[in-house]
């Protein structure tokens, strides 16, 4: 389909025009017409692979095991090492008044599972005896990096049975909820951190040196199925007794004093291990052609997108003329699954060269509009709409002749987790007694999808490839 929209120009726009494309509008410049031209008579064709074998590069931890009619049967169990505490508390306290500690496993308020909310399941925490290797992948066999007679901690956990905690933003002037599970852990434990921090307290000065001393741990889901749920944080927590001088005759001690003593978080290698065993229903499918993708660990679509096509069409209506590419799309229809649990289809997609993709991933890498995309599904039109890719096309045919190399029209689209920093500022203005605000949203991390199942066949056969570009002529 093509639609053009010819419009006649004032002679002042066509100034500014003419002053750097003299050489080829000639030297009239006031009879000139501007064609705008939208041109989406492109087809794009591609084929689901499967991605079985991913580097998650988040610190979002997937735990438990669901079997989902239309899905598959997914089990995920995490190793993460910790970030220690800078300074350890030891000022009016001791070992011996360490009571108990805790291993706390945090998660979002809402969207932190997907499954049954009650079903019964039990997790076990051991210890790492081994360094864990770096990088490392959801393939990673974790046997002979622990020993099951080393078990830290035990406990069943729900989303019913989770607490449900708030904390104050000052920044939003809001309060944030979150819910967590808490895993009691001997006080030994506790009470060996607090003797190594006093006797080395170079062991705390960094993640590295801490992980010689302490590798990190292991959570396993060892009881039930039914849900996956998606921890954002898992921490080490210290409950002890404090004395305090009050005045020169007085004194007290404090008892449930708390400290968080390790922390996993970004610095540190943590790391989903991941098994999908794709439901026969979802082969069959790829099987017969059809574009899916699935996550974590499952499918990706790998595209030809018709790029050469692009250029030749607007070589063609551009000649004897100045032309300028104002936007290309690409907009892909998404089909619903059916599935037990309503399993959604990916919240993010990403669409990179394929010759790159491991590259970005490993780079923790953002889109950069000339190799690759993002695009947010909609629930509303059921699509992804890639945007944003004018300086893909501009480069093709400003630095290579317009010919388009082979690492220039494959590209691999595949779910991934997008993280996002949302800044709110405020404006005063005294004489109106008023205030307005301003939001900005900046994408700060994009990594492959493990913070829940997800599953869409992509309906490449419909998808809308758009061009517009605007030409002058001479009239």
């Amino acid at each position: 389909m093509k639609k053009t929209l010819n419009v006649l120009l004032a002679i002042a726009v066509l100034m500014g025009m003419y002053s750097c494309t003299d050489d080829t509008i000639g030297g009239s410049i006031s009879d000139t017409r501007l064609a705008l031209i939208a041109d989406s008579s492109f087809t794009i064709v591609g084929e689901a692979i499967e991605n079985r074998c991913i580097q998650s590069r988040t610190s979002t931890q997937l735990l438990g095991t669901i079997k989902s009619d239309g899905y598959g049967t997914l089990t995920s169990q995490y190793v993460t090492q910790f970030m220690p505490v800078f300074v350890v508390d030891t000022a009016g306290t001791k070992a011996e008044w360490i009571d108990s500690c805790k291993l706390v496993l945090r998660l979002p308020s809402s969207g932190a599972f997907t499954g049954d909310t009650i079903a019964p399941m039990r997790l076990n925490i051991y210890a790492l005896n081994k360094q864990l290797p770096n990088p490392i992948y959801s393939d990673f066999d974790p046997a002979g990096y622990y020993d099951e007679a080393d078990l830290m901690g035990t406990a069943s956990y729900s989303i019913a049975s989770s607490k449900l905690l708030s904390e104050y933003n000052s920044s939003t002037s809001s309060y944030v909820y979150h819910r967590e599970v808490e895993v009691p852990v001997p006080v030994e434990r506790a009470r060996a951190l607090f003797n190594k921090f006093i006797d080395e307290p170079e062991t705390f000065r960094s993640p590295s040196a801490f992980a010689k001393y302490f590798p990190g741990i292991i959570i396993k889901n060892s009881f039930g199925s039914g849900r996956v749920m998606n921890f954002t944080d898992t921490e080490f927590r210290v409950y002890y007794r404090k004395y305090s001088a009050l005045t020169d005759t007085t004194d007290t001690i404090y008892p449930d004093v708390q400290q968080t003593y390790l922390a996993s978080s970004p610095e540190v290698i943590s790391n989903n291990l991941l098994s999908l065993d794709v439901d026969a229903k979802v082969v069959d499918r790829v099987n017969n052609g059809e574009a899916i993708v699935m996550a974590p660990a499952g499918y990706d679509v790998k595209a030809k997108f018709p790029v050469q096509d692009i250029i030749n069409t607007y070589k063609e209506a551009s000649k004897g003329s100045l032309s300028v590419i104002n936007s290309l799309s690409l907009e892909i229809p998404a089909e619903e699954l059916e599935t037990q649990y309503d399993i959604a289809p990916p919240k993010y997609l990403l669409m990179v060269k394929s010759s790159m993709k491991d590259d970005f991933i490993a780079g923790d890498s953002l889109t950069n509009s000339k190799d690759s995309f993002y695009a947010v599904y909609d629930s509303s039109s059921k699509s992804y709409v890639f945007s944003g890719m004018r300086e893909y096309i501009q480069d093709i045919i400003e630095n290579k002749g317009g010919v388009a190399p082979e690492e220039d029209v494959y590209f691999t689209i595949t779910p991934m987790d997008v993280t996002i920093y949302t800044d709110t500022s405020s404006s005063y203005y005294s004489y109106y007694y008023s205030t307005s605000s301003s939001t900005t949203s900046t994408v700060t991390k994009i990594a492959p999808q493990v913070s829940c199942p997800a599953i869409a066949r992509l309906r490449l056969d419909k998808a809308n490839v758009k061009i517009a570009f605007s030409k002058q002529s001479v009239l």
